[in-house]
Order: structure tokens, then sequence, then C-alpha cells
């Protein structure tokens, strides 16, 4: 079987997070596919993000009716920073002999060595890594996995907090029922 872990803040979630996902299950032919909001990000201690129960809300909107995916707060509660050594662990304890893959932003391909266990985490993930626009990512040992062709979307989440304290749009950024939710819910301004 193989497993793909999808962690991140998802500060809000957002079509390139979608678009990602669908790369992720149909180049690496994953099974089964999980979205894993964390708690804190380790790399970005100074950032805080919306309160848990807005993301994970925001995150079942955007994913109703996919039963492609899956959603697992197991790093919202298990609360402070969140490793992905933890939770790669946790995985591999819940699925043995499963194959599994942990999606990360080209941003984090080069830093992958930073990261908590480094060599540990090596050793029981394969990486995919989602290509972004002007960016020619590639894994460095011990890391091993491949680079998404996928489509390379240049939106983010922070470019999406950004538009909604200026009080631009974000149709056609996030899914609609997220667009509604942020739009009622002002967290951002």
């Amino acid at each position: 079987m193989k497993i793909g872990l999808f962690g991140g803040s998802f500060d809000p979630v957002h079509l390139g997070h979608l678009l990602v996902a669908r790369a992720a299950r149909e180049e690496a032919g994953l099974d089964r596919l999980f979205f894993i909001p964390a708690a804190q990000s380790p790399l970005k201690p100074d950032l805080q993000p919306a309160p848990a129960a807005d993301r994970l809300r925001w995150l079942r909107l955007a994913l109703a009716g996919d039963a492609t995916v899956e959603i697992d707060d197991q790093e919202i509660r298990r609360a402070g920073p969140s490793y992905s050594i933890d939770t790669v662990r946790a995985y591999g304890q819940k699925y043995p002999g499963a194959e599994l893959f942990y999606l990360i932003g080209a941003d984090q391909a080069g830093q992958l060595g930073l990261w908590r266990e480094a060599n540990e985490l090596a050793r029981l993930a394969q990486f995919l890594v989602v290509p972004r626009p002007g960016q020619a990512p590639e894994l460095a040992a011990p890391f091993r996995g491949r680079v998404l062709r996928g489509v390379p979307l240049g939106v983010s989440s922070s470019e999406i907090r950004a538009r909604l304290k200026a009080g631009l749009s974000v149709e056609h950024l996030t899914p609609p029922a997220v667009a509604e939710a942020l739009a009622n819910n002002r967290l951002y301004l």
C-alpha cells in the first residue's frame, strides 16, 4: 500500500493544495492520501496560524465529497511544534509494510537536513516534491523521492491572507465553500 502524507498549516487551504494532492495521487499511484494540518511549524516559530478549528473546518469544506483523501488531525491534537518524524512514525506503526510518501514544497527540499531526526525521516519515508514556478528542486542524499510533474501553481496561503487583509477577493484561489467561509469569518482582517 502507498500512503501519502500531506502536512502543512493549510492557513488557509487553497486550490494549489488540491492540485498537488491530485498530482501526487496520480503520479505516485497513492492508495490513500492524508491532509495533516500542523499545530505549529517548528521552522516558523513566530508565525501563529489561524485557530486549528478554523483550519480544520476549511479543509473539511475544501475536501467535501472527495473520497480519495482524508483529514488527520493528530498533529493538532498533539499540540506544540509539529515534527514530521513523529507523524511518519505514527503512520509506520498504524500501517506496517506500507510505503510512506511525504509531500513537501520545493522551498523545503533544500531544508530537509534541518528537520528533526532527518536521517531517520529519510529512512522511513520517500518525498514527493511539489514544484513551484521558477524553482528547480532536488533531493540531496540521504533523501529519496522525486519531483512531481504536476501543475506548478503560483498561489500561496500567505498571498491569500494578504488579499483578504486588503479586502480583495480570493475566489478562484480557494474552493468556493472556503472562499465563502473566509469572507464570513473575517479572520485575516
